[in-house]
């Protein structure tokens, strides 16, 4: 008589037995015992991942006699008969088991359990707060729903009320939602065009009026004798801010894309900056892509007098002024300060639009590779695809022309060379 594949144990055989190990009952389905005087006895079911030599065990819970609420071998059977079932049909019990523990949490319990996970990450000081507002405070008329049941409609009723009276927090609570409900569906709780996606929404909030802001700016005749200026201060003090403040004029990037350079972006051998999409993103383009820079000689040699000798590649190039390690950027405003020190008229922004006044008025560039030298979207996806290698190389010599520009006329301070300061060599 062929022996039993199922039911091994005996009842007396499962409450009783007390040897350490897995002792099987056929199926799947082992009784479990620990080491041990007290070892714990529970049931288990081990299966084998359907194509593949991967071996995964479900704990059913505990044995009879292991306490009262001990599962009987019946019981045990049971569970392991369901868990055959659904091997059968192609299903991985585990995944099953794990997507209906999930399949109860709703959009509230799931943000929190999200935004826990992804907060060691986090870099800017108030980044978790804004978090935990937009997601306990905005998001509360969805929090008690599943993530399968939210649709466009209700994130509207979220972000829909504060569009236009607080347009930024409405932008970051979008974006937030959008991520979470991305994060949902890679958890199988939900499936489906993300209902708080950009593409989507954008057709159904009121266009907002923007009202045009002029940031002051110095004449473009003026920059040649501000970089001069901020040169004499950085002679006499010997920090990052002022060649902090020529660098953003010489490239007439936005001051936290130059702020929060780090080592690894820079490429001094083709004389180019890539700045990462998170930095580029703005309100016309919240997606952002990588943007490169092209350097003119001086930007370059600014950039190995700062750089310290074997600076780590997440090392920032322009560090705080107590940030001997260049772990810490400059502040927000110093920049600004150093500007407004020599030329009170000037703002950061401003800078750039010196640099397209002079552009404008006084090469023969296109007006769309001036454009493009500030990061403004010119064209279509299309357009400047085709257009990217003629433009970048059109873009640096416009930067090297402007370069000249600032330069002219001026007994450019030298900076020490790098291996006399302990810097960089020109070969980083």
């Amino acid at each position: 008589m062929a022996k039993r594949q199922l039911h091994k144990l005996s009842a007396r055989e499962a409450q009783t037995l007390t040897k350490p190990g897995r002792h099987s009952d056929g199926g799947g389905l082992y009784l479990a015992i620990e080491t041990g005087a007290h070892g714990r006895r529970q049931w288990i079911f081990l299966y084998r991942v359907r194509g593949t030599s991967k071996r995964r065990e479900i704990g059913l819970g505990p044995a009879k006699g292991s306490g009262k609420d001990g599962l009987s071998p019946t019981e045990a059977r049971h569970k392991a008969a369901d868990f055959r079932k659904a091997l059968a049909e192609g299903q991985d019990p585990v995944a099953k088991r794990r997507a209906e523990a999930l399949g109860s949490l709703t959009f509230g319990q799931f943000a929190d359990s999200h935004l826990s996970a992804i907060k060691a990450g986090f870099k800017g000081r108030n980044t978790l707060a804004d978090w935990k507002r937009d997601l306990e405070v905005r998001c509360k008329p969805i929090r008690a729903k599943k993530p399968s049941e939210i649709s466009t409609a209700d994130v509207l009723a979220v972000i829909a009320p504060i569009w236009v009276t607080i347009n930024r927090t409405a932008r970051e609570t979008r974006s937030r939602i959008e991520r979470v409900l991305d994060a949902a569906e890679t958890e199988g709780l939900r499936a489906g065009k993300n209902p708080a996606a950009w593409k989507t929404l954008k057709l159904l909030l009121a266009k907002r009026k923007r009202s045009k802001r002029h940031h002051r700016a110095a004449p473009y005749k003026d920059v040649p004798a501000i970089v001069r200026a901020l040169q004499v201060k950085h002679a006499v003090a010997d920090t990052a801010v002022n060649l902090a403040a020529e660098f953003v004029i010489l490239t007439a990037v936005r001051t936290s894309e130059a702020r929060f350079m780090r080592v690894r972006e820079l490429n001094l051998a083709d004389r180019l900056w890539t700045v990462p999409a998170d930095r580029m993103k703005t309100e016309d383009d919240p997606e952002g892509q990588d943007f490169e820079v092209p350097l003119c000689e001086r930007a370059i040699a600014i950039l190995k007098a700062l750089i310290p000798k074997g600076a780590a590649p997440d090392a920032y190039v322009f560090a705080g002024q107590w940030s001997k390690d260049h772990k810490k950027p400059l502040g927000m405003n110093a920049v600004l300060h150093a500007l407004k020190a020599v030329y009170p008229a000037m703002t950061t922004h401003g800078c750039r639009s010196s640099f397209r006044d002079w552009a404008g008025d006084e090469t023969g560039f296109e007006r769309e590779i001036a454009e493009m030298a500030l990061a403004h979207k010119v064209g279509g996806e299309t357009e400047l695809a085709y257009r990217r290698g003629s433009a970048l190389k059109k873009r640096r010599q416009l930067m090297e022309a402007w370069g000249r520009y600032v330069l002219r006329g001026s007994n450019v301070i030298a900076l020490p060379a790098a291996e006399d300061r302990g810097r960089l060599s020109a070969s980083m």
